[in-house]
């Protein structure tokens, strides 16, 4: 009977838990974060005070340089101060493990390895970004929802964190980023739109 014991723990362990080892060697195992700046509350303006913004803003235009609208937009839209009424999600341009070698709009994410978790994996992926986590916040440990992508042989799994203290972040290991909302999300990645409205709710 102590024998049984013994043996019957390690049974159950076995089939509790999650394992993040891939069940073959061609399978790949991402982590990815979904990195969010939650809305920021602005108290409403006093009428006078509009009206003087109003007039301080139109009278500036006066004299401003004419930049071409496409530096405008890019640039606006590596801004963490824009739509501050909603929440904001990065997006990195460059190469990823499925991509066959070519440059796409991707979240932070990273192949599992040797990480004692997935969860570990998601942060080492956004560490990689951003240099550090200080100004970071993982919302949970486990995954908030995970896609499989059979043609390329990839499980999915992404982890949520959000913007602690922050309103400014050097992005790096990427060649392009941009902070966007749900709907201008949904526009980069159209064919995962349903997906993406499902986990997402805002």
């Amino acid at each position: 009977m102590q024998r049984t014991i013994p043996l019957l723990r390690r049974t159950l362990a076995r089939g509790r838990g999650f394992s993040t080892s891939p069940s073959s060697s061609s399978e790949k195992i991402v982590a990815s974060v979904l990195f969010e700046r939650l809305p920021v509350v602005i108290p409403k303006i006093e009428p006078v005070v509009y009206a003087y913004q109003e007039f301080a803003f139109r009278w500036r235009q006066q004299y401003r340089r004419i930049y071409p609208d496409e530096l405008l937009d890019k640039s606006n839209a590596r801004s963490l101060q824009r739509a501050l009424d909603r929440r904001l999600y990065l997006l990195l341009y460059g190469k990823t493990d499925g991509s066959a070698g070519k440059s796409v709009w991707q979240f932070p994410e990273k192949v599992y390895q040797s990480e004692e978790t997935l969860r570990k994996c998601a942060e080492s992926a956004l560490k990689s970004v951003l240099g550090n986590l200080s100004h970071t916040y993982f919302v949970g440990n486990a995954p908030m929802g995970h896609m499989e992508q059979p043609e390329e042989n990839i499980k999915q799994f992404f982890f949520k964190s959000q913007v602690i203290a922050a309103n400014k972040f050097d992005i790096g290991k990427c060649e392009d980023f941009v902070w966007v909302t749900k709907d201008e999300l949904i526009e980069y990645f159209p064919e995962k739109a349903d997906f993406l409205n499902k986990m997402i709710i805002s």
